[in-house]
């Protein structure tokens, strides 16, 4: 199990017992036990399987089933991760009680196509154009020799989205890779409407709205250099991409690399993902770097709001702050409450520190990777969080404790005779 498990399934449990079984040449099927050994109930829990590690190389799977033992059915979805056109992953969520074990029967074909679930999360890329289609693209790269402004321009709302039904995110294509949020009175997917651009109208729908100006903050989990104590922008590349992985209905993936990245007088290769499941409001952020040294500090963390800042760091690598602010300077009177979070765990935290604009947390790569968490909520949210105390309370207590509880993982494949 690599570290992206560690991190993402964000509880004590065992993949036990994962049985491999030959029903016929097209098919295949799996028991997955899921154990929940934390003290209280968990909500739409990621599960994740990696198929080449369950499945023969021949079985080209198509579509996957998945069912409890009272035959309730799970929406699932395969996810393939690198671009070759064979399934990587297997992706669902489900409710754990505590102290418990739960068994999952994978049903798999490698000549069905998959079920179509009712999506609860999506994410796209999608091009600027003079017939204003705005056609949603995989992937998109840039050479370093054009200005930021062009190829923040280019692609309609700035960058990539993402949402869950409890938020939203974007991260712009130019040298800042700055993530912006979207907040939502209800649980709803509503970006492929608005595209970061909700109007009066779309607002008084209750479609919600961009909740955060970033300016020249971190805003919340951008990733940035830093020397010399300052932070710097991913300013100096060959070339910089963005590519939608997956885009629901359980989970979306979106991609971000630099090729070329020349860093404290070295070039750095990176490439970051941010994963957002059903049913969440926090963010699973990963980056690999290639071409780095051991003395390479990097950053990230959360903003302090512009107006009414509240705010806290701790040593661990969690942050967390609530205020008001002006999203869009050119409509002041729209003013939005909003609670950023973040939590970096070790061996990833180099050190916790302030700024006039943010609480840092300063990173170092370990084998060349680094992760760690982000969350937000929007003060129009009716059934959400609405004062920083509220806020803090979920950080430091619930999220704080599903990120840090100690995970304990047995996975044993047990194919039947003949396969």
């Amino acid at each position: 199990m690599n570290i992206h498990k560690f991190l993402t399934l964000c509880f004590t449990f065992c993949l036990g017992s994962v049985c491999l079984t030959t029903t016929q040449a097209d098919a295949q099927s799996l028991t997955v036990t899921v154990t929940n050994h934390a003290g209280f109930h968990r909500h739409d829990v990621p599960v994740v399987v990696e198929l080449h590690q369950v499945l023969p190389k021949d079985f080209h799977i198509t579509s996957a089933i998945i069912t409890d033992a009272q035959g309730h059915e799970y929406p699932s979805q395969l996810d393939d991760l690198n671009g070759d056109l064979i399934p990587d992953e297997l992706a669902f969520t489900a409710d754990l009680p505590q102290h418990s074990a739960t068994q999952f029967s994978v049903s798999l074909s490698s000549t069905l196509p998959q079920r179509q679930y009712s999506p609860r999360t999506d994410a796209f890329l999608k091009l600027w154009d003079q017939k204003f289609r705005f056609p949603r693209i995989n992937q998109v790269e840039f050479t370093g020799t054009n200005t930021p402004l062009s190829t923040y321009d280019a692609i309609y709302g700035h960058g990539a989205m993402w949402e869950s039904e409890y938020g939203g995110f974007r991260i712009y294509m130019d040298h800042r890779q700055s993530i912006d949020i979207y907040g939502k009175p209800k649980p709803s997917l509503v970006l492929d409407k608005t595209n970061f651009y909700a109007t009066n109208e779309d607002i008084q729908n209750g479609l919600g709205c961009d909740i955060l100006f970033a300016g020249q903050s971190v805003s919340v989990g951008s990733f940035r250099g830093y020397v010399e104590g300052k932070l710097t922008y991913i300013d100096s590349v060959e070339a910089r991409g963005q590519r939608v992985i997956s885009a629901g209905p359980v989970r979306s993936i979106v991609e971000v690399w630099d090729r070329n990245w020349y860093y404290l007088n070295h070039n750095i290769q990176m490439r970051q993902r941010y994963t957002m499941y059903a049913g969440h409001r926090d963010v699973h952020i990963e980056c690999w770097l290639t071409g780095i040294e051991k003395s390479d500090t990097f950053a990230t963390g959360v903003q302090k709001l512009e107006l009414e800042n509240k705010g806290f760091i701790e040593p661990t690598g969690l942050a967390g702050s609530w205020g008001l602010n002006v999203p869009d300077k050119a409509t002041p009177e729209l003013i939005q409450g909003v609670g950023l979070g973040i939590h970096v765990t070790p061996p990833f935290l180099r050190e916790t520190k302030e700024d006039d604009l943010n609480y840092l947390c300063l990173l170092q790569p370990k084998n060349g990777y680094i992760a760690y968490d982000i969350a937000i909520c929007a003060a129009m949210e009716e059934q959400g969080f609405h004062s920083a105390q509220q806020w803090f309370e979920w950080l430091q207590k619930q999220w704080s404790m599903e990120l840090t509880s100690k995970i304990e993982t047995h996975v044993t494949f047990n194919a039947l005779a003949g396969n």
